[in-house]
């Protein structure tokens, strides 16, 4: 009965279980879709009222919005028409101004109009007496040739001689009246540093010249020097630059360049090679090498010792280099190292007498040519390559002065620049500084004598002296004492205008009349 009455109630609380879970199932779902349907219905509310208010804020804003954008729109209208109105007012005051002027030129018009007439009849006035003062010319003038017996050119020409030749005799004397003054204070002066000058520098007259024939010990080594299939000659000038003429010369091998610095080492190591025997490719190449170092020494002693020489301080260490390759480097035959030595001393001298810095000239007189140890190597005339080494190595402006105003291509600026030219033109001109061919010689000579027997009224000319001094004999009855000094400053001047020469030319006219009579 126990088990029974179990089962019963396990049953029964199945049922009920199984109940309470439809109840659950159909029930619970039912309240909380009531509960969600509140919720939403409040949510829905809350949304309308939050709408309501966002829409009439958004009207406010609007509103407000409007209304800035109003009154800004009619301030802006209201600024554009006082602008338009200033514009308006402008436009009105330059329309008066256009009309009064208009007025003030319509009076200037009438004006230029009037006294356009009135010029027209002066100048018909003025025509008609133009006419009549040339008929009474012309009548005037033909009862003066009448008179005369002479025509107007001819006429003309006799006042134009007559003029000139007054005129010529007078500036002729009054030129020479002022020549001779200032030759009475400057030429004693002159004269006496000159020649203290030169007492006191001593140089030998001959100078060395720059040798580019190497001596063979016999027409043999020609071939070896040429080697086989001429390798060896081909490396000598592909290595030093030159150019080699084997000829039919006895014993001779002639060295061809412009850069007397090429030519140096080109001889040293041809010496080199011949003495040592041993001509080949390679050994070629060292001794090539050891030359350029041997004539870079020598150049950069060169340099140092002409400094030392004329105890000039602080000159850069690469301008001395140039300065030693004027050793190799000859101008008319005369060495350009021996050259700029002599200027710096003869420039010095002047300038200690002048009571100037002797130094300082002495540095432009050695410096003056230093263009020439790289006119090989730079475009432009020694003069320009010169100054442009001188500012590369800071050089003083006297320095610079003295050089790109020795040959007179500027003005100078400083008396040490005409001292260089002095010393220049001194060293230049001295017996046996220079030389020149026989050829050069002779057309010079020719060319001297042919302007100086262009002049009429001379009789005879000689050039004297190497070229360096003109006497020019003239017809005393032609030319008087005036005139012959005149005739010696044109002759000189066109020496200086048509010939090219070293140093310079004296220009001497003799004028001799002798009264001879026989008695018998």
């Amino acid at each position: 009965m126990p088990i029974e009455i179990s089962i019963l109630l396990i049953i029964l609380a199945l049922v009920v279980g199984a109940g309470l879970g439809l109840l659950a199932y159909f029930f619970v779902p039912l309240f909380a879709a009531k509960k969600a349907a509140g919720r939403a219905v409040k949510i829905i509310r809350d949304a309308e009222i939050k709408a309501e208010h966002l829409v009439k804020n958004s009207q406010l804003d609007a509103k407000q919005a409007a209304y800035e954008m109003k009154v800004e729109a009619e301030k802006e209208i209201k600024e554009k028409k006082a602008e338009f109105a200033q514009s308006e007012n402008k436009l009105l005051l330059r329309e008066q101004s256009i009309d009064r002027r208009d007025v003030a030129l319509l009076g200037k018009e009438n004006m230029l109009e009037e006294k356009s007439d009135r010029l027209t009849s002066r100048l018909k006035e003025i025509d008609k007496q133009e006419a009549d003062l040339q008929v009474k010319l012309d009548s005037i003038i033909s009862e003066l040739e009448k008179v005369s017996n002479m025509s107007v050119s001819q006429a003309r020409d006799e006042i134009f001689t007559r003029v000139e030749s007054k005129l010529g005799k007078e500036l002729a004397l009054f030129i020479r009246n002022k020549e001779e003054e200032a030759k009475d204070t400057a030429d004693d002066k002159a004269k006496e540093l000159l020649g203290l000058a030169i007492s006191k520098y001593a140089q030998d007259v001959t100078t060395e010249r720059t040798v580019s024939v190497v001596a063979l010990p016999s027409d043999e080594m020609k071939g070896r020097i040429i080697g086989r299939e001429g390798r060896n000659i081909r490396a000598l000038e592909q290595l030093l630059g030159v150019d080699l003429i084997i000829d039919d010369t006895p014993e001779v091998i002639t060295v061809s360049c412009f850069d007397p610095i090429r030519r140096e080492i080109a001889r040293r190591s041809l010496e080199s090679l011949i003495k040592d025997g041993r001509i080949q490719p390679g050994r070629i190449e060292e001794v090539v090498e050891k030359a350029k170092a041997e004539v870079a020494e020598t150049v950069r002693a060169a340099g140092k010792e002409a400094a030392f020489k004329l105890g000039l301080p602080r000159i850069h260490p690469e301008l001395l280099d140039y300065v030693g390759r004027l050793k190799y480097r000859t101008s008319y035959g005369q060495n350009a190292y021996d050259h700029c030595i002599e200027v710096a001393y003869l420039a010095g001298i002047m300038a200690a007498e002048l009571g100037l810095d002797q130094t300082l000239a002495k540095r432009a007189g050695l410096l003056h040519d230093i263009g020439k140890a790289a006119d090989f190597e730079l475009d432009g005339s020694h003069v320009e390559i010169g100054v442009r080494l001188a500012k590369k190595y800071g050089e003083p402006d006297v320095v610079i002065n003295a050089i790109e105003s020795h040959h007179g291509d500027v003005e100078k600026k400083y008396v040490i620049s005409h001292l260089v030219e002095a010393a220049d033109t001194l060293s230049a001109a001295r017996p046996g500084a220079r030389s020149e061919t026989l050829e050069n010689y002779v057309k010079r000579i020719e060319q001297l004598e042919t302007i100086c027997k262009s002049y009429d009224g001379v009789s005879q000319c000689f050039a004297m002296q190497s070229g360096r001094e003109v006497r020019v004999v003239v017809i005393p009855e032609r030319i008087d004492d005036l005139g012959a000094y005149k005739l010696a400053r044109d002759i000189r001047e066109r020496i200086e205008n048509e010939m090219t020469y070293p140093g310079q030319i004296k220009v001497s006219v003799i004028r001799e009349y002798r009264a001879v009579e026989t008695a018998k």
